[in-house]
């Protein structure tokens, strides 16, 4: 579902922070996934205001720096050995560890003949794999923000076709409009559903205990024993 979206002169914290602000004040659970790209503007504003949320970078976006660092010849090679540590096709039981080793094991192999290139990696390697607590039929499609990036090319061919906008509110209602498209068709089955209520609870809505047990309560009792 499409929530939100604003006009703003640049991406810094604050045009950021004020965004994802508004949006809880209309009412919006905080997420259980950010899913965004190394901008620095985005990443403070989410600590800031959706601090309880997990944040995923962009594994395209991380893909991209880190094959910029090798050399042509091996690029394809790092290329395959990167979406190894990331392709899971069978459930991991909502666990993050197997992801962490993995990229351990691809840094191991590569660090050598590129030290900047694993650097870039291993500076996010916490946000690289989040994805993997959720649904497993969800990976592909959250693992990433080339949602956002996909409808940039279709936005740019309506505007070739209007040639100018007559102002703001024209433009971010065809802004809109692609967006809405584009976001339809998430499916969620019913054991899909049941991980994110668990995962929403043990990271947003934890259990509290309505009578904790004081330590002069156990106290009293065991003397009373």
């Amino acid at each position: 579902m499409f929530v939100g979206l604003a006009a703003a002169a640049w991406e810094g914290t604050d045009a950021w922070e004020d965004f994802l602000a508004g949006l809880l004040q209309r009412g919006l659970r905080p997420p259980l996934l950010v899913i965004s790209d190394g901008a620095p503007g985005i990443i403070a504003a989410c600590e800031l205001v959706l601090g309880r949320s997990l944040r995923q970078r962009c594994l395209i976006h991380k893909s991209r720096n880190v094959l910029s660092k090798i050399s042509k010849p091996d690029q394809q090679a790092v290329k395959d050995d990167l979406w190894k540590v990331f392709d899971t096709t069978v459930p991991e039981l909502n666990d993050i560890a197997p992801g962490q080793q993995r990229i351990d094991a691809f840094a191991a192999a590569w660090e050598k003949q590129y030290p900047a290139a694993i650097k870039s990696m291993m500076t996010d390697r916490e946000s690289l794999t989040p994805y993997l607590r959720f649904p497993i039929e969800h990976h592909k499609r959250i693992r990433h923000s080339n949602f956002i990036e996909r409808t940039f090319g279709e936005t740019r061919r309506r505007v070739k076709v209007i040639g100018r906008f007559p102002g703001e509110t024209s433009c971010v209602s065809l802004v809109w409009a692609v967006l809405d498209r584009a976001a339809r068709g998430f499916t969620m089955t019913a054991v899909a559903l049941r991980t994110l209520h668990d995962l929403r609870r043990a990271l947003l809505d934890p259990l509290t205990q309505l009578r904790p047990t004081t330590t002069a309560t156990v106290t009293a009792t065991a003397d009373a024993a």
